[in-house]
Order: structure tokens, then sequence, then C-alpha cells
């Protein structure tokens, strides 16, 4: 089984556009950081699979079509430019309660370990918002919740920012890493 480092997607692979959606690829701005950070999780061993809630498909302010889109282009600047990859994108169009797949529940988590053989007891979920902590926690992953200030949350690290994100990362890899190697 393959470890892997889920992601969600607005606020951690790309700039969160507030209380909106990311309607079109001109709108997405890939986090500065993220290449680094997506390249020292491969590094250390890592899948990366971004998770990620998308209900402006369900509010019809995006269409599955244009959600697709963008993510094939994020997948080929990722290639192109950084010469990186993203195992797979999961995503949930689907509004509040219509389905089992939306964070907080684990369902894209769940699906994403089931389709590419992940032990989701040694991976992580990063997110910017307790849903992720929540599905990552409720899905057997340990959690980074990246938000300023001291949060009140049930992930077992916080970052402050995506720059911090990055050293916190690279140290508990690092310890899991030294934890594997003494089983």
């Amino acid at each position: 089984m393959k470890k892997c480092v889920f992601f969600d997607r607005d606020g951690i692979v790309n700039k969160s556009p507030g209380a909106g959606y990311v309607e079109r690829w001109a709108d997405f701005y890939l986090m500065p950081e993220f290449p680094d950070i997506l390249r020292m999780v491969h590094d250390m061993g890592y899948e990366a699979v971004i998770i990620t809630n998308q209900r402006g498909v369900a509010r019809g302010l995006i269409t599955l079509e244009t959600l697709e889109e963008i993510h094939r282009n994020l997948q080929a600047l990722l290639a192109e430019k950084y010469n990186l990859r993203l195992l797979d994108i999961f995503c949930c169009p689907h509004g509040e309660g219509e389905c089992e797949c939306r964070k907080p529940k684990p369902g894209m988590i769940l699906e994403a370990a089931r389709r590419h053989n992940l032990d989701l007891a040694a991976s992580w979920m990063i997110g910017d918002n307790e849903k992720d902590v929540e599905a990552g926690r409720r899905a057997g992953c340990r959690t980074i919740l990246v938000a300023p200030g001291k949060p009140r949350t049930k992930a077992e690290y916080t970052a402050e920012d995506m720059k911090s994100l990055e050293s916190l990362l690279k140290r508990v890899l690092e310890d899991g890493k030294a934890q594997s190697a003494k089983r």
C-alpha cells in the first residue's frame, strides 16, 4: 500500500476565491509554495491527491465540464512547468446533504484509497477548514490545518500559512519515515 498526502484545493493548492468560487481557469492562481511542497511530498515517498468540495457546480455557477477543464489545466501546469504530478483529483460537486462524498464526510478520501491502494493510517489530510480536518480524521488519516492564529481544531498539527506548512510537513513526514524504518 502507498502513503498519500491529501490536499484541499482552494486555499491550499490555489489562492482561495473567498466567499465565491473559481469559475474559470483564468481565476485559478496556484499558491507559490505549492509546487515546492508537492515536490517534497514526492521526494519523501508519498503520493498526492486533491480532495475538494465544489458546490458551485450544484448551484449552477460552474459546469462540471469547466471544473474538469480547470483540473486538467492544473495537471498540465504542474507537469509542464514543474515536472510534477498529482495521483488524482476527487471533487464533490453536490450541495449540502446530497451525498456521502462532501467533506466533512470522508467519501472522497475513502474512494481514493480504494482506487489507488492507499494506506490511510500512513497518510495525511491538509486543509484550511475544519471540514477538511474532520474528513481526514473520519478516514483514518493524520491531519494538518493551515490557518492563521491559534484556531480551535481537532487537527494533530496547525500551520500559520503555506510557508510554515512546508517546514512543518517536512518535519512530520521525516518523523513518519523514521518511525516506519524502526518497525
